[in-house]
């Protein structure tokens, strides 16, 4: 992890990547905004001071595995892996293009940091315990670290997941939900209500946390008192903001699969950049 970041750097890098994702999505023309807005927080504390990887040696052996089960918010991982310097800038703008390294769904690629594909939901967090059972197998002490969504649970595969963690006493795994309350088509309470999810989730035999998802003291303090569980996965709740940073897209389903046309970027940048002033 990169030294001497403190709470103000990493605030300013969530900003950064806020503006890189409003700006390659705009350039792809598709994509997904609400969710990769509202995760920026939680991908910067990670890449930016919880997990150990190395920009320049991406495929080190030894590196914190991270997974993104929630596969479409696939935009705020590669701002963030940018910003993290695992490769330039001035690529995000193929988003989504022909030939791109960058697709709209992850593709495993370990050269710019993408662990996995993924794409259906549910699978990421299967593949997440296997990386942890595998570092176990191996007597390797790196972390995985695994988001998935909050509509993503209504894939019973979320489930399986979950519980073969929790019979293994995973506590090398720890998955951040990211509860923003919409998907696809609606808001999560229209489609399928989720509550009690802390309850359900210690049901399964996991340690919960819930935090403010978009308060990076918050999630700091959240992934360090992660590490410190012992023969239990743990899943830290993250209540985040869908399209946070941008007044007109926040707490909007309709920004889930919807991305800025010029005169929304303007907007979204004129609000975006004047909060790092």
């Amino acid at each position: 992890m990169p030294k001497g970041n403190s709470l103000p750097k990493l605030q300013e890098s969530a900003r950064q990547i806020r503006i890189s994702i409003v700006k390659m999505l705009n350039a792809a023309g598709s994509g997904h905004t609400g969710g990769a807005m509202g995760i920026a927080d939680v991908l910067t504390a990670l890449y930016f001071s919880v997990m150990d990887v190395d920009p320049d040696k991406p495929d080190r052996q030894g590196r914190d595995r991270f997974v993104l089960s929630a596969a479409h918010m696939v935009p705020a991982l590669y701002a963030t892996l940018a910003e993290r310097g695992f490769f330039l800038k001035k690529e995000l703008s193929s988003l989504r293009s022909f030939g791109s390294r960058l697709k709209g769904h992850t593709m495993r690629n370990p050269e710019i940091g993408i662990e996995t594909t993924g794409g259906s939901l549910g699978q990421g967090i299967s593949i997440a315990v296997g990386f942890a059972l595998a570092a176990r197998l191996k007597q390797q002490n790196w972390r995985t670290y695994c988001v998935i969504g909050d509509g993503e649970c209504d894939e019973g595969e979320v489930w399986e997941a979950a519980m073969l963690a929790a019979k293994e006493k995973l506590d090398n795994l720890c998955v951040i939900l990211d509860r923003n309350h919409i998907q696809l088509s609606a808001n999560t309470q229209d489609v399928m209500p989720l509550e009690p999810l802390a309850a359900k989730w210690e049901a399964f035999g996991w340690h919960v946390t819930t935090v403010d998802g978009n308060d990076m003291a918050q999630v700091l303090f959240a992934f360090e008192k992660a590490k410190l569980v012992k023969s239990q996965p743990v899943i830290i709740i993250a209540n985040t903001v869908p399209g946070k940073g941008v007044s007109f897209m926040e707490n909007k389903w309709e920004w889930h699969g919807k991305v800025p046309g010029d005169a929304e970027l303007a907007k979204a940048l004129s609000e975006l950049e004047s909060t790092g002033e």
